[in-house]
């Protein structure tokens, strides 16, 4: 069923965007865009009609939340090889709502604190509570993805991580949460472009890593970690998406309608009121 926020779409984005059974990520044309036939100019509008409608869910969510009125919240888990666009995401998207309802972490290299503890509980200290948006800016995949392309653990601990991981997130789901897995598909040459704009450009080098020029020379052992990644983990219960990403403007606008269904789908109203609303205007204008 197409949500009441895709209107400007031609089908179903989650649908469109879910890996399912057969999904082959070298299938996927990153300059695509899936149930979107409008262009640039125009998806800048839909996007800033889409961004009303998530600063009100969001903060009917968090207002059903300050009443004990639910258990929900969204945890939206964004990977992406670098410049793919996550950044972005972050800021146009994310950022359209009151920033109270939104909990952002960024997982960095692991503290020495963390990697005395299993690789899953760093993620636990940072999950959303009841009301929030949780944002996850790259997360435990991470310890699968780099894991396993760079080597940092034995390959028996990478395979029992896909399935930790699964448990984790089914029971994230069986108490309230929608999770939301994003990556962000970004062709070789298009990163190559946006790096070297960050380059040309000195407001822009603090952005730079040198490190991802080596990076790039490992990408097809990327693209193969990620493929086993949708292999193993999405889920019914916690599916991912793959977003064609060469399109700046697409990306942001599928990601906000993958945020915008999870919302419809949990369908948080305003709390009733707990106290007699006439008594209380009568006394507040007498006082």
């Amino acid at each position: 069923m197409i949500a009441s926020s895709q209107k400007h779409w031609s089908g179903d984005v989650a649908d469109l965007l879910r890996v399912r059974e057969g999904f082959v990520l070298a299938d996927v044309d990153t300059r695509s865009t899936p149930g979107y036939e409008k262009d640039k100019v125009h998806a800048a509008e839909d996007l800033k009609t889409g961004a009303a409608q998530l600063d009100e869910y969001q903060e009917r969510l968090f207002a059903q939340s300050r009443v004990d009125a639910t258990d929900a919240s969204v945890l939206l888990v964004l990977q992406a090889m670098d410049s793919a666009g996550k950044g972005g995401i972050i800021r146009h998207v994310v950022g359209s709502v009151d920033p109270q309802g939104v909990v952002l972490s960024a997982f960095k290299k692991p503290t020495p604190e963390e990697l005395a503890h299993d690789f899953l509980w760093r993620v636990e200290q940072r999950l959303p509570v009841s009301g929030l948006i949780g944002v996850f800016d790259r997360s435990h995949y991470e310890d699968v993805l780099i894991g396993r392309v760079r080597k940092l653990a034995p390959v028996e601990e990478i395979e029992r991580r896909y399935g930790a991981i699964n448990e984790f997130e089914k029971r994230l789901t069986d108490t309230g949460t929608r999770i939301v897995k994003v990556m962000l598909h970004i062709s070789p040459d298009e990163q190559k472009k946006r790096l070297m704009e960050r380059l040309e450009r000195p407001d822009k080098h603090w952005k730079y890593n040198p490190g991802d020029v080596d990076e790039r020379e490992l990408w097809p052992s990327y693209m193969a970690a990620y493929q086993t990644v949708f292999d193993r983990t999405s889920t019914d219960h916690a599916p991912w998406y793959v977003v064609p990403a060469d399109r700046k403007w697409y990306g942001r606008l599928a990601v906000q309608n993958l945020l915008l269904e999870a919302l419809e789908d949990i369908d948080p109203h305003w709390p009733a009121a707990t106290f007699d609303v006439e008594a209380e205007k009568k006394r507040l204008a007498a006082s």
